[in-house]
């Protein structure tokens, strides 16, 4: 039998590599919730790394982020764990799969069921745990929450979220409001859409512009069609500015049966076509400008 070589033993004698492990200690673990109509945090503040962040926006689910100030982490696939606790002997981590690590302060948002796994977790005393490597060296390196003093956190974020709006802003800012049955009347559920329209309008008053199209299927001629269209129209404004919209925050227009959502072949896709857009911006009031001295 050959001897080993001299860096063989040394290789073999040598122990591995120990990761960069960043994790607050034990006794000085906090947990934050903040939070308001449009949105929902819960963080806990990573010692010498940043914090990780639960965060759910109005009409969404949570999604985990890190906020790395430093930014340690490299780019590429981390990956990502609901890890047991020492003190639970006989659980092994649960691998939640990758998340795509890319660059600036926050470098990952996990998914939706990643972070919902992640708060199971954390309620039957798991870590959300990242392993991944450094940005510049290489080296292993894991970030890791600890679920000390979590479930009264967990208590006041789940308070916070039922006082979210029931969409944000993205999700709204284009809404259809049908008229299916072919007529000019609001429907229960089109009125129902409106009131969550106006709900959001009234949590958010930077939204002070709203364009309303109203179209037509094409069953009747241009002319019939154009005046439906307007009418579409008049209805929701007459809605909203009986709830309390502005007649000034409200531009109008009917454009008849020339912008279908549907090719016109069917009942079900004129169905489609009667119908209302309704467009939210949020527009700066123009600056007033001072008087010229005489």
């Amino acid at each position: 039998m050959r001897p080993l070589s001299l860096a063989l033993v040394c290789l073999l004698a040598s122990p591995p590599a120990l990761a960069i492990t960043f994790q607050t200690r034990l006794e000085k673990v906090e947990w934050a919730v903040a939070g308001d109509q449009f949105e929902c945090r819960l963080s806990q503040p990573i010692t010498d790394f940043g914090a990780g962040v639960f965060v759910r926006r109005a009409g969404e689910q949570a999604t985990f982020k890190l906020q790395a100030p430093e930014r340690w982490l490299g780019a590429g696939s981390a990956t990502l764990l609901a890890a047991a606790a020492p003190w639970q002997p006989g659980r092994g981590d649960i691998n939640l799969g990758a998340v795509r690590v890319g660059d600036g302060e926050v470098p990952f948002s996990s998914t939706r069921e990643q972070a919902s796994r992640l708060l199971a977790g954390l309620l039957e005393g798991r870590s959300p745990l990242v392993r991944h490597r450094t940005r510049h060296a290489g080296d292993s390196l894991e970030v890791r929450l600890l679920p000390v003093r979590f479930r009264q956190a967990y208590n006041d974020y789940l308070a916070c979220t039922a006082k979210l709006l029931p969409v944000n802003f993205e999700q709204i800012r284009q809404s259809h409001v049908g008229f299916p049955g072919g007529g000019v009347d609001l429907a229960p559920q089109a009125q129902a859409k409106l009131d969550i329209i106006l709900d959001y309008l009234k949590a958010d008053p930077s939204v002070n512009r709203i364009q309303l199209d109203g179209h037509a299927d094409n069953s009747g001629n241009r002319l019939t069609n154009r005046d439906l269209s307007r009418r579409r129209a008049l209805a929701v404004m007459e809605y909203l500015q009986a709830n309390g919209v502005a007649a000034e925050q409200i531009t109008l227009r009917f454009h008849g049966e020339r912008y279908p959502l549907a090719p016109n072949t069917s009942e079900a896709n004129r169905a489609k076509n009667r119908r209302v857009t309704v467009a939210l911006a949020r527009v700066a009031e123009a600056a007033e400008t001072p008087e010229a001295p005489l």
